[in-house]
């Protein structure tokens, strides 16, 4: 079995406080009032939309592939993306959803059903992608000679699903990329590139990813960036849908599963520490930006000598593991 899944619908209970707008009982508290269910999910869409709009992740001619897992994160932003489709009446043929599958029983099975019954339901087109076809093993085949190699499965499945997205959804024609990262997500990043003095990686955050375009690359972008996990997991909720909201289990491995955990603690002290790492990251990137170019800090992106697809050095990082577990 996979993670426990949450289908339940939250309630107002009666002890809940009134809604700012309506004073019918709220679902949640932000952290500028209450509201009920019908106020919060219209604003959390309206949000959504607004970030949308205000930074044009989305144009009438663009071709959309959403990276889609059969989580809480990625299915609110797909469905939204469809709802936004619609609203805007843009070519729904321009629209799909994207799965990887990592090969990780415990973890992507329930969720890959729960997205394929999802897109059924929704209307939606849906791509399945195996990372063993690309690399010839997956991630829990794989998982014991990486600890040898002293590589944490996390880390290589992140570096081997960014591959295999970008260049399912180009060669699919996508001409944008969305991924469910929230607000946490990002705050998380932005610690972990400042705690590893990764400036530039640092520089590829934000709504819209990255400094540098290349004709390989697809661009991605996060509808959800100013949405908090707190909101995410409330508004799927309130929608009803069956969707699994477990981390992977290679997760707790990870460098970032610490720095989730010191960020929760702050946030639970100090409301608001994360909307205080956003707001002051995005005053500060374009200036990381303007300084990297203007120092020209930033690689020239070359093709992987092995695969061909874009790298910045001679050999691309999803490559150089594969050859290592070759390796005896």
């Amino acid at each position: 079995m996979g993670c426990t899944e949450r289908s339940t619908k939250i309630e107002p209970t009666k002890d809940s406080i009134d809604c700012n707008i309506c004073k019918k009982k709220s679902v949640i508290t932000l952290q500028h009032g209450s509201l009920c269910k019908t106020h919060f999910i219209r604003f959390f869409e309206d949000k959504v939309f607004k970030t949308i709009n205000k930074y044009r992740l989305i144009e009438r001619d663009d071709i959309i592939c959403v990276a889609a897992s059969g989580g809480k994160d990625s299915t609110a932003a797909l469905y939204l993306t469809k709802k936004y489709f619609e609203k805007y009446k843009l070519p729904v043929q321009n629209f799909f959803a994207l799965l990887i599958n990592e090969g990780i029983v415990l973890h992507r099975d329930d969720s890959l059903r729960n997205l394929e019954t999802f897109c059924k339901d929704e209307d939606i087109s849906l791509d399945i992608v195996n990372v063993k076809d690309n690399f010839q093993t997956t991630i829990d085949a794989a998982a014991p000679r990486l600890r040898e190699l002293g590589k944490k499965p996390c880390t290589v499945c992140g570096i081997w699903r960014r591959y295999i997205l970008n260049k399912h959804a180009r060669e699919r024609g996508a001409t944008k990329l969305i991924t469910g990262h929230n607000l946490d997500d990002e705050a998380q990043s932005t610690m972990m590139n400042v705690f590893k003095a990764n400036t530039t990686l640092t520089a590829n955050l934000g709504p819209i990813s990255g400094v540098q375009s290349h004709k390989l690359f697809v661009q991605r972008i996060k509808p959800l960036f100013f949405c908090t996990n707190e909101e995410v997991e409330v508004y799927t909720q309130l929608k009803g849908w069956t969707l699994d909201y477990c981390d992977c289990i290679y997760a707790e491995e990870g460098y970032r599963s610490h720095v989730k955990k010191m960020l929760n603690e702050f946030e639970k002290k100090f409301p608001g520490t994360k909307q205080g790492i956003i707001k002051s990251y995005l005053e500060l990137i374009p200036l990381i930006k303007d300084n990297l170019i203007k120092e020209k800090r930033r690689g020239t992106i070359k093709l992987c000598t092995e695969c061909g697809e874009p790298a910045n050095q001679k050999v691309c990082n999803a490559c150089k593991i594969l050859t290592s577990l070759k390796t005896v």
